[in-house]
């Protein structure tokens, strides 16, 4: 059994009179991958916002390595080791691809500002180690070293996707967050991504935590799968257990049809191959 690197208790969010979570409770176990599904609405990204510190919950803990981190900005967390891509890419288009990327590991730097403004001595080392870092590791895991000087603007949408992963993986992340990591891609560029999801999990031995639409994919490579409707849990265990669950087929179809939910769910796909 995996440990739990990330804990949340009792969770509740609200936005005036509008209650986005209530009362959320589950684990991410250390080394595996974890999805958060549910129907659009359900408050999957206001979970992960107040995850990553970008909400405050009116109630509720959050544990990372048994440390309560609820009192934690978003750039403390992320030094801890909590890195996100975002739903919408969140990239700075201006400028190269390999300087986006950097910018994810700056808040590991310890160079002093004088250093840094001139360029010299320990600046310029660590500088020089951040950039072998990024290039010899990130860059060839994600097989973007052809665009690594092209500006962000000038890349196809699937690319950009690819290098914002880049850039939260720069951070050092122990967990990472992916906020629907393959939308609006189409079939060729959800599989690289997943397949890059894959070997983070399985040869960097990183944590996953991920909301996403594309319930196949999901199925697929998730070894948990947390289900939430209208701000609360209603679901969580393996992939098998979710799919059968009463409560999930009622959330996604309202009607209760079994048959389709598991068409959606990609079950009966590698059947019909």
């Amino acid at each position: 059994m995996a440990d739990d690197i990330l804990e949340l208790k009792g969770i509740s969010l609200s936005f005036g009179g509008l209650k986005v979570l209530s009362d959320v409770s589950f684990t991410v176990p250390e080394g595996k991958i974890t999805a958060i599904v549910g129907p659009n609405g359900a408050g999957k990204t206001s979970l992960f916002n107040a995850i990553s510190g970008f909400y405050k919950p009116q109630a509720g803990e959050i544990f990372f390595k048994g440390e309560n981190i609820g009192h934690l900005h978003p750039p403390k967390r992320a030094k801890l080791g909590l890195a996100r891509s975002f739903q919408n890419i969140a990239l700075f288009r201006g400028m190269t691809v390999l300087d986006n990327i950097k910018l994810g590991a700056h808040s590991h730097l310890k160079t002093g500002l004088l250093a840094a403004l001139f360029y010299i001595g320990k600046a310029q080392r660590e500088e020089m180690a951040l950039r072998e870092e990024v290039e010899t590791k990130i860059i060839d895991f994600l097989e973007i070293d052809h665009i690594r000087n092209m500006s962000v603007a000038s890349l196809a949408y699937g690319l950009q996707k690819r290098v914002e992963l880049a850039r939260a993986l720069a951070i050092g992340p122990q967990v990472l967050l992916l906020d629907e990591p393959v939308a609006g891609m189409n079939r060729e560029e959800k599989e690289d991504m997943a397949r890059f999801i894959l070997d983070l999990n399985q040869e960097w031995g990183m944590t996953v935590l991920m909301v996403e639409h594309d319930m196949g994919m999901v199925m697929d490579i998730s070894d948990k799968v947390v289900v939430l409707n209208f701000g609360q849990l209603i679901a969580q265990g393996t992939a098998e257990d979710v799919k059968n669950d009463p409560e999930v087929i009622k959330a996604y179809l309202g009607s209760g049809n079994v048959s389709d939910m598991r068409r959606r769910l990609g079950v009966e796909a590698a059947g019909s191959e």
